[in-house]
């Protein structure tokens, strides 16, 4: 057991991620490119150096801590609280210059996530949520949008880099337009969760998430008053409590 509050733990999280969205903001003239599990996923040398500086600042502070990172970083927790850190989510966004990709760190112990930050530094957007204690946008409070309908639902998804797996995600994806107001697929899945959560969009789904892309993101969502589950087949949704199922119910029928 640790004797650490969430508040000391998302301070620390808060102040991290917006040193490692500064760095991350002075982006390099070339890219170093490695591929990961497919040819079109990837990393970057800045995907790798925010993970370390993340890593160091965090174990600087809390050297007990376990560490669970995307880029490959793992630590066994002493402590009771691990990190669960993507050092940059939507890649291709930060390799082509698009705004909106984002620096997740959660903390957790054996109960759940306790706090987490979701920081997008280059659309000046830093979204916060403690367990139990509300979430907020830029430092005010927020919620998500509830009821809507599915029929004028704005939902936010993306897509896995397996490009065989697309093949069946298009399908979907195209029996679900036509029952909703419109898709969007921003780059940044835990920017989409967290858009979920004060309301910019109104759900959300999307295939294969690992940890590092929602833990964050979905306690905020869930302290903002959201719905989020990875159903059996590893779809992941998010949606106000009146739009979850029938948006589960119609990306379930499709699949």
């Amino acid at each position: 057991m640790t004797l650490v509050t969430s508040e000391e733990l998302l301070a620390l999280a808060t102040e991290v991620g917006e040193h490692a969205g500064i760095m991350l903001m002075d982006r390099p003239a070339t890219f170093e490119i490695s591929s990961k599990s497919v040819a079109i996923d990837i990393a970057t040398q800045m995907d790798k150096a925010s993970e370390k500086y993340i890593v160091e600042a965090i174990l600087a502070k809390r050297p007990m801590d376990g560490i669970i990172g995307e880029e490959g970083s793992e630590r066994q927790s002493q402590s009771g609280i691990t990190w669960v850190i993507d050092p940059v989510d939507g890649t291709v966004n930060y390799l082509y210059g698009i705004p909106g990709w984002s620096i997740s760190i959660a903390a957790k112990d054996e109960h759940g996530v306790l706090a987490g930050i979701v920081h997008a530094p280059s659309i000046s957007s830093t979204w916060t949520a403690l367990q139990g204690g509300g979430a907020w946008f830029n430092g005010s409070s927020i919620s998500v949008n509830d009821p809507v309908e599915l029929d004028r639902a704005l939902i936010g998804t993306g897509f896995a880099y397996d490009v065989r797996k697309r093949f069946e995600q298009g399908r979907v994806a195209a029996d679900l337009l036509p029952q909703i107001r419109d898709l969007r697929r921003m780059g940044s899945a835990a920017v989409d969760i967290c858009h979920v959560a004060m309301g910019r969009f109104d759900g959300y789904y999307e295939s294969g998430l690992f940890e590092w892309d929602r833990a964050a993101a979905s306690l905020i969502a869930t302290e903002a008053g959201a719905l989020f589950s990875t159903n059996a087949s590893g779809v992941a949704f998010c949606a106000g409590p009146y739009l979850y199922p029938r948006l589960k119910a119609a990306v379930e029928k499709g699949a």
